[in-house]
């Protein structure tokens, strides 16, 4: 249920923003702090900031969490950083955003999703998988504090919500430059940031209250996507019900909501070969880079982010530099964005 209620309102906040690492990525190459930028970045900056607070209150140990206490990889996070945000760019969406536009009616974003989640599952236990352990095992790092900026800084939890301020006032700044007095949109922004908190909230007090082991989460698209995919093709290799079984359709049913309240839903398909090609390739190197990297946008950039994980920022740094990459080649040769 916890899941099913953080996916629910992920995805209707973040349909009715429009929120997009993507579009983000796009205006900031083209020297823009428009709509999706500020959007992106007002979302970023609440998520920092109400983890944060949870951690001071007492309500969330990030130590707990894999993006900290597991072993994870630093070559792994930069290069499925890369490969994900070349990916999203061809996609015209990273994994959260091509689940919402499909509950939306784009088959575009449908078709690519699949093909995300097929990929994610062969990188995980595949045939991908022995290209994605050596690539992963190129620079590994200890789970514990090695992962943990907070801790490598020297900063602690309170400089970790300075940070957070700091985060979110610049995600105002270019809020209200772009929109000026858009309140519901900046609500809009701010309920799709803390979120990434509630998750992460409701993972812990569950945890804390049961008497088995359960593991602590926050919203992440990449390993619910390979989830949702086992239990439709096979119940009988299904993995047991924890966060992410509702996470997947209760944030394509927010997003069907939101498009139906805002009138937004229609069906759209391909309309020229070669995007095919595009959204293809695409899904492809974003379901790699995910699972290389341990997580999406979402997953690792604002849910991993948010424990400042040292592996996360590397996976978000990586996917904005890939992404912007990936822009200059497609505008160099032509192809459409």
């Amino acid at each position: 249920m916890a899941g099913a209620l953080v996916g629910f309102i992920f995805g209707l906040a973040a349909q009715r923003t429009r929120f997009c690492a993507r579009a983000a990525v796009v205006e900031c190459c083209e020297g823009q702090t428009g709509d999706r930028f500020s959007v992106w970045w007002l979302a970023f900056g609440a998520a920092l900031v109400g983890v944060q607070v949870l951690v001071l209150a007492g309500g969330l140990k990030p130590s707990d969490a894999r993006y900290i206490g597991a072993t994870g990889t630093l070559s792994g996070a930069v290069l499925g950083g890369l490969l994900f945000g070349a990916g999203m760019i061809l996609t015209r969406g990273c994994a959260s955003r091509l689940l919402i536009l499909s509950a939306n009616g784009n088959l575009r974003a449908l078709l690519a999703g699949l093909v995300f989640a097929v990929t994610v599952q062969a990188s995980i236990a595949g045939w991908l998988a022995p290209a994605r352990q050596a690539l992963a095992s190129w620079w590994p790092i200890d789970g514990g504090p090695g992962r943990d900026l907070l801790h490598i800084t020297g900063i602690g939890p309170t400089g970790g919500l300075v940070l957070a301020l700091i985060a979110l006032g610049t995600g105002f700044y270019f809020f209200f430059k772009t929109h000026q007095r858009r309140w519901g949109l900046a609500l809009g922004a701010i309920i799709t940031g803390l979120s990434i908190a509630l998750g992460w909230g409701l993972t812990q007090a569950i945890a804390s209250q049961s008497f088995e082991a359960v593991q602590i989460q926050g919203l992440s698209f990449s390993s619910a996507s390979a989830e949702m995919l086992m239990r439709v093709l096979s119940s009988a290799t299904s993995p047991s019900l924890g966060f992410d079984a509702g996470l997947l359709p209760a944030t394509f049913l927010g997003s069907l909501l939101g498009a139906l309240v805002g009138r937004d839903f229609k069906f759209e398909g391909f309309k020229t070969e070669n995007k095919l090609g595009h959204y293809l390739i695409g899904a492809v190197l974003m379901g790699f880079g995910a699972v290389l990297a341990g997580g999406c946008t979402v997953g690792a950039g604002m849910t991993g982010g948010s424990v400042f994980s040292l592996t996360a920022w590397l996976t978000l740094i990586a996917i904005w530099l890939g992404a912007g990459l990936a822009w200059r080649i497609n505008r160099s040769m032509g192809w459409p964005i």
